[in-house]
């Protein structure tokens, strides 16, 4: 839509890459916030912050760069180009997870409260970060002709296929988001056991993802079998593993 935010001479600053910023600020407040209500270390809180967008970046990155190793293969300068989209968010959801536990286990913070602590302000950084790639024209959708809402990309720059009416399925996501954070943020009063809402926060946007994927059209995400990217095949993964996780945490609550 419109991948350059600023450009001034030599400085170029791009939509994406600034609304990601906007994310990640606004995730790590929010989770300062919580964690100051709940007496937990706020330096912490921010430096594991910190840890989790580095890893989520190089692993969404990495990804992405796994699933299209041919084009990456001729042109290897484009691998540091994160600027202009190329994010596979399960990717960083990968490098992320171990990297936060292993900062959560060091500083003996509390995993599944630490995860709790987290969970909405991953949910609207994500929202932010998929208005980014609306902008950026990456993860579009698929043709939308008959469709009234079709959005039609037409900056040079952009990632999408231009002056086609395609499935704003980086709305579709953000708005999913959005509403994800809604939820959880609600869920923080009422939780009844730790790893409640960062267990709920995978398993609704296990199904988030899996249904916006069907609207997709950047084929070169990748797919398990025809039909069935990739993607959606990590969030039946995904899914399993929340309903699981909320089942046997529960339990153990109710034990202790």
């Amino acid at each position: 839509m419109h991948p350059i935010l600023i450009r001034i001479g030599p400085l170029t600053i791009h939509t994406y890459g600034f609304l990601l910023a906007i994310g990640f600020l606004l995730g790590i407040g929010l989770a300062v916030r919580q964690a100051k209500k709940q007496g937990m270390p706020e330096n912490k809180i921010i430096d594991l912050g910190f840890y989790i967008l580095l890893a989520a970046i190089l692993g969404s990155r990495l990804m992405f760069i796994l699933i299209n190793a041919d084009y990456f293969i001729n042109n290897p300068l484009s691998i540091f180009k994160i600027w202009e989209g190329g994010l596979v968010f399960y990717g960083g959801v990968l490098l992320a997870v171990p990297t936060a536990v292993w900062y959560v286990k060091k500083n003996a913070l509390g995993i599944w409260n630490t995860s709790d602590v987290f969970a909405p302000s991953i949910a609207i950084g994500h929202a932010f970060g998929r208005l980014g790639c609306f902008f950026a024209g990456c993860c579009y959708g698929k043709t939308a002709a008959l469709l009234p809402w079709g959005i039609i990309f037409s900056d040079p720059e952009c990632l999408a296929p231009t002056n086609v009416p395609l499935h704003p399925t980086q709305l579709y996501e953000s708005a999913g988001e959005f509403l994800n954070f809604l939820i959880l943020f609600i869920m923080q009063k009422h939780k009844s056991f730790n790893g409640q809402l960062s267990m709920t926060y995978l398993l609704l946007y296990s199904v988030l993802r899996f249904i916006v994927e069907f609207f997709r059209g950047d084929v070169e995400r990748g797919f398990i079998i025809p039909g069935l990217s990739i993607s959606q095949g990590i969030s039946i993964l995904m899914f399993i593993v929340a309903v699981t996780g909320l089942i046997v945490l529960k339990q153990r609550k109710t034990t202790v």
